[in-house]
């Protein structure tokens, strides 16, 4: 990897910060900057959208935060617009900080002067793409971590400033390393905005080769458990999507069929002559037949119902010794 030196100066720079973003994990960021007496003046997020039943307009966490500590913010719903544009060149910013916003063209992320740079939780060049995290615990993976690097052109391509690395354990899941890693990543934010403000930043090209690992966007249809693979990898996709978008799974009970998301389960390595997919009932206990062992549910939702634990959902519904899962 090539590495680029940036010019210092003996002179810490004045930085004006633009930040933007859009969920909770972002807030965590914003919020170590503002602790750390960091210059945001201004925050650009996502426009309000209708939920729910009232279609009631909902604001992004991180627009909440930022109407508390009183910064300017605006709310584009198309980054070319001109208005929108004038009014961010009006902020007068000097550095802009993305974590979980979206791509942003040319006539963005070249406004400042000392750059844009992106917080992304992998280790690039390793899962590029919006769900990193689902799909580094999918791949079962045993370590991530996050990154920050300079937008270019392309998408999480540009030139790496810094890294830090973690460890994933084999219970968690894409919730619980989405914690983690979101206070990992604003301790990262504020490193690279103190080397940017010292002017002693070293950023390093990054490498491209065909077998990079990739982390598209997840559609409903990734979510789906195939029963006939390894009890390992079932068990990482289940955590790996947990709690959101949820794995899910067509259980028939007899002439009932139902589509169940699950959130929580535990691997049992065991041989076994059942057929995949086969449910067994026991007192409290749920678990799915696989190739060497069993898939144990803990935490389900049925159409229409809570999440729910496991003994909570069978002392509502009798499960037919016929019962499979597909």
């Amino acid at each position: 990897m090539k590495k680029t030196n940036m010019a210092q100066t003996d002179k810490q720079r004045e930085l004006r910060i633009v930040f933007m973003g859009t969920p909770e994990f972002a807030v965590i960021s914003l919020d170590h900057l503002l602790r750390t007496e960091h210059n945001v003046v201004g925050v650009i997020t996502s426009p309000d959208k209708p939920s729910g039943r009232g279609q009631k307009l909902h604001e992004s966490a991180v627009k909440k935060y930022a109407q508390e500590k009183k910064l300017p913010v605006l709310q584009p719903k198309n980054l070319k617009d001109e208005h929108f544009l004038k009014a961010l060149k009006n902020l007068n910013g000097n550095l802009q900080i993305i974590v979980a916003f979206r791509m942003l063209p040319k006539a963005v992320w070249e406004v400042p002067k000392y750059g844009t740079f992106n917080l992304h939780a992998s280790l690039l060049p390793e899962y590029r793409g919006a769900a990193p995290i689902n799909w580094a615990i999918i791949n079962g993976e045993t370590e991530t971590g996050v990154t920050t690097f300079f937008i270019d052109e392309k998408i999480d391509t540009g030139e790496i400033i810094l890294q830090d690395r973690i460890e994933i354990t084999e219970k968690e899941t894409a919730g619980e390393l989405h914690d983690k890693l979101a206070v990992v990543g604003a301790d990262l934010v504020l490193k690279t905005v103190n080397q940017i403000k010292k002017g002693t930043l070293v950023t390093t090209k990054q490498r491209e080769a065909p077998e990079l690992k990739q982390a598209p966007k997840i559609f409903r249809e990734t979510c789906e458990i195939d029963w006939s693979n390894p009890i390992d990898v079932i068990y990482n996709h289940i955590r790996g999507l947990s709690p959101y978008p949820t794995a899910w799974t067509t259980l028939h009970n007899d002439k009932e069929m139902m589509v169940i998301k699950i959130y929580g389960c535990v691997r049992e390595r065991v041989h076994h002559d059942l057929p995949t997919g086969k449910i067994i009932v026991d007192q409290k206990t749920m678990k799915v037949a696989v190739d060497n062992g069993f898939i144990r549910l803990l935490q389900i939702q049925a159409p229409g119902k809570r999440k729910m634990d496991i003994s909570d959902f069978l002392n509502g519904n009798e499960v037919s010794k016929n019962a499979y899962v597909r």
